[in-house]
């Protein structure tokens, strides 16, 4: 059976202009939900899924702040830990419920995930990914004095930035690929995963980093023996000419397109980039097929009939029988 590696983008929870409550967030679920037992159904692909955290991180981390007069602050990498549990649990019974609805019945297990990265890695070293609130100057200030934080300008306002390390494996691999194999739909790696580093004495300490979401989809792809990786977000591809009356949506990237282009800084470097540099590691690695489209499109994105497949050809989908009860 294939398996496909299926990265959800933050839209599919909160969109855009949205406030992000609970209820906002399971009727959005819902709709993905529906989109993604779709995908499954139709194509027979075996899916694990992964999925971002912005906003809810940053909701957490705002949370934490106004009550630190009351209660500690957890670290950065603990807030990431609370929001793959809160986004897996909402997603679980989500994807539970679009079964349910074409009577189907499937084992959906969510695994809070820890990711290794080095401690060494010159990431740590210029901070650049912003997190939680936003403050006037003074106030960004007193909180990196007081905290040890760093912080840069944002717009107007000021933030926090922490660094983005590359990731490089997933702590818990082997028990997440046991369950994909006795057919359980795996959630894993939210938000890029728990960033952790490896200490001399074999010890896991955590760190308060985020890691890019896209990168950890193509380690969690290759920890579970995915052919495939799609990336869903809220734009239906790759375009030549973004943002102009030429736009065009390109079909096929090539890897040495995908390269020359990253080179050339051709795409955002907080949206489309990293999602082509993460497809283009995938492919070169070994992986079958890599596409970047919407979700609602989700199956016609793996047939190769929307979105953007980054690749040195087309790949043609070929769906599989799926053994009886899966």
């Amino acid at each position: 059976m294939t398996r496909v590696a299926v990265a959800l983008g933050g839209n599919a929870l909160i969109e855009r202009g949205e406030q992000g409550s609970t209820e906002v967030q399971r009727h959005n679920l819902a709709i993905a939900a529906k989109a993604l037992v779709d995908l499954a159904e139709r194509s027979g692909a075996e899916i694990v899924l992964t999925h971002g955290n912005g906003p809810q991180v940053g909701f957490l981390a705002i949370q934490a702040e106004m009550a630190s007069a009351v209660v500690p602050e957890p670290p950065l990498d603990v807030l990431g830990a609370e929001s793959q549990g809160q986004i897996g649990y909402l997603l679980a019974e989500a994807l539970h419920d679009a079964f349910l609805a074409r009577k189907i019945r499937r084992e959906i297990a969510v695994v809070v995930s820890r990711v290794v990265v080095l401690a060494d890695d010159p990431a740590f070293h210029k901070p650049s990914k912003p997190v939680g609130p936003i403050y006037d100057e003074a106030t960004a200030r007193a909180h990196a004095a007081k905290q040890g934080w760093t912080i840069a300008p944002d717009g107007k306002s000021w933030r926090r930035v922490v660094a983005s390390p590359r990731p490089y494996r997933i702590v818990e691999a082997a028990p997440i690929r046991t369950l994909v194999e006795a057919g359980v739909l795996v959630v894993a790696s939210g938000g890029g995963g728990i960033p952790v580093v490896e200490l001399p004495d074999g010890r896991l300490e955590g760190r308060e980093a985020v890691i890019d979401k896209d990168l950890a989809a193509v380690v969690l792809a290759r920890a579970v023996g995915a052919d495939g990786l799609l990336l869903l977000t809220d734009v239906d591809g790759v375009y030549r000419g973004w943002g102009t009356p030429e736009a065009e949506r390109i079909e096929i990237l090539s890897l040495d397109e995908a390269d020359e282009s990253l080179a050339a800084n051709a795409w955002p470097a907080g949206s489309m980039a990293p999602k082509i540099r993460a497809c283009a590691e995938f492919v070169r690695g070994g992986g079958a097929f890599a596409a970047i489209g919407t979700l609602d499109e989700a199956a016609a994105v793996l047939w190769g009939r929307a979105g953007t497949q980054i690749g040195n050809a087309r790949f043609r989908f070929r769906p599989r029988t799926r053994p009886n009860g899966r």
